[in-house]
């Protein structure tokens, strides 16, 4: 009788025993691990060797099955994806890159991230600079009501920010025909004359309104008049 032959399968595919090999180095795979790829069987060395990705950390290859971690094409071995600053795996935990290292979030505040003048914290996205130092956008606020500046229209008085409302209402002059303030912001025109100040709308003759804007003008008390108006003085 012939000598009984083995019969291998994998996959739906039949093999004699002795036809069982590595397609690379053409080792005996019986009772041994492989790799099929592409319609070949590979020996775990051959698969590592030609296909397995190599660890960026250690820079050994990470077998197949091994657990990894992947970013941006790279790839770890899941002992060696570790913070750079505290050496602890980072596993799933939130992580940021820099410079090609890898760092915890608290380790990347630590050594990175700017803070914030006001309440001394982390500024780790976004965050506003005011004469030249960090602030967060929701910390950086006016001065007497509170509420945020950021991307909005502000001025400062003694190094202080503040919004516009809250200025004029502090230090603004007032219109001496409408007392309302005039911020002088924005290219905003206004008339001085002895130490009062009017908004180019409201400097008008106090009885026929007439503008006095780059007129003559004579004054009456308080008043100010045209020259017609004072002529009945």
């Amino acid at each position: 009788m012939p000598p009984a032959l083995w019969d291998l399968s994998y996959k739906d595919r039949h093999w004699h025993e002795a036809c069982f090999h590595c397609s690379r180095c053409q080792s005996s795979l019986v009772d041994k691990p492989f790799a099929a790829k592409e319609d070949q069987l590979l020996c775990t060395d051959c698969y590592s060797h030609e296909y397995s990705s190599k660890c960026q950390e250690c820079r050994k290859t990470i077998m197949p099955g091994t657990r990894k971690m992947e970013y941006k094409g790279s790839s770890w071995h899941e002992t060696c994806f570790i913070c750079h600053r505290c050496q602890q795996p980072i596993g799933t935990k939130s992580f940021i890159p820099k410079d090609s290292q890898n760092f915890c979030v608290p380790c990347y505040e630590k050594q990175y991230a700017l803070q914030c003048v006001q309440c001394k914290k982390p500024i780790t996205t976004g965050g506003v600079t005011y004469r030249e130092q960090p602030w967060h956008r929701e910390c950086f606020v006016c001065t007497a009501c509170k509420k945020p500046l950021s991307g909005q229209r502000f001025t400062s008085q003694d190094e202080f920010a503040y919004c516009l409302n809250c200025f004029c209402d502090l230090y603004a002059k007032k219109c001496a025909g409408c007392t309302n303030p005039i911020s002088g912001l924005g290219g905003t025109k206004y008339i001085s004359f002895e130490e009062r100040q009017w908004h180019n709308d409201c400097f008008n003759c106090k009885k026929c309104s007439l503008s006095l804007v780059g007129r003559g003008f004579l004054t009456e008390r308080d008043d100010i008049l045209c020259p017609d108006c004072g002529k009945d003085i």
